[in-house]
């Protein structure tokens, strides 16, 4: 009785030894914002800007414009810099606010990610007793990445500064979703056009 009871115990560590060595560990960047979640935040602006018109702003063809941003994120001036070319390409001048026909205000709601994640296996393990650690096993693990976009444009007249238009919220979502099977088997989803690639194993055997 004793010796089966050892060789289970026997086979229960060589096991774990076994899976730990074929587990394969990611760790995110130390920047302050990874590729991944700058190109949901880009991407959500863009197709936000994408869906509308030089039509539904009541300015004519050609003004000159100047911008100015307002909102929580530290990104501002980001979103301001892509609203000036989306209007540069419908045909608004970006000028200095001393000749400017319009000052458009950019209030941004919301840009940010939203991360969420689904777990099954082993989390990882450090032991007291006996020094040894046995890295994340995961069967099954999805995290999924949501960038959300959310501003929206007063339009004054200049000098005057009087309110001639406010539009509706310019808002998107893009995503990005990774996956880990059976402990090694890692890929993705993603309506990203051009998403680095990650470390996974198709890359290790290409």
């Amino acid at each position: 009785m004793l010796k089966t009871r050892f060789g289970l115990v026997t086979m229960g560590v060589v096991f774990l030894i076994i899976m730990s060595a074929c587990s394969t560990t990611q760790k995110t960047t130390h920047s302050p914002r990874t590729a991944i979640e700058q190109l949901l935040h880009s991407e959500a602006i863009s197709r936000s800007l994408n869906r509308q018109t030089q039509r539904d702003l009541p300015m004519p063809y050609g003004a000159k414009v100047t911008l100015s941003t307002a909102g929580l994120s530290a990104d501002n001036p980001f979103i301001g810099e892509v609203v000036g070319g989306w209007l540069g390409n419908q045909g608004f001048l970006i000028d200095s606010p001393e000749n400017a026909q319009y000052r458009i205000h950019i209030v941004v709601n919301a840009l940010g990610t939203e991360f969420d994640e689904t777990f099954f296996g082993i989390p990882p393990v450090s032991g007291s007793l006996v020094p040894i650690s046995i890295p994340e096993l995961a069967f099954y693990k999805a995290q999924n990445q949501v960038g959300y976009s959310n501003f929206y444009l007063n339009i004054f007249e200049h000098p005057s500064g009087r309110l001639v238009h406010t539009s509706p919220p310019y808002m998107a979502e893009t995503f990005y979703n990774d996956y880990t099977v059976l402990l090694m088997f890692k890929f993705n989803r993603t309506d990203l056009r051009h998403p680095p690639k990650s470390r996974s194993l198709s890359r290790l055997v290409e």
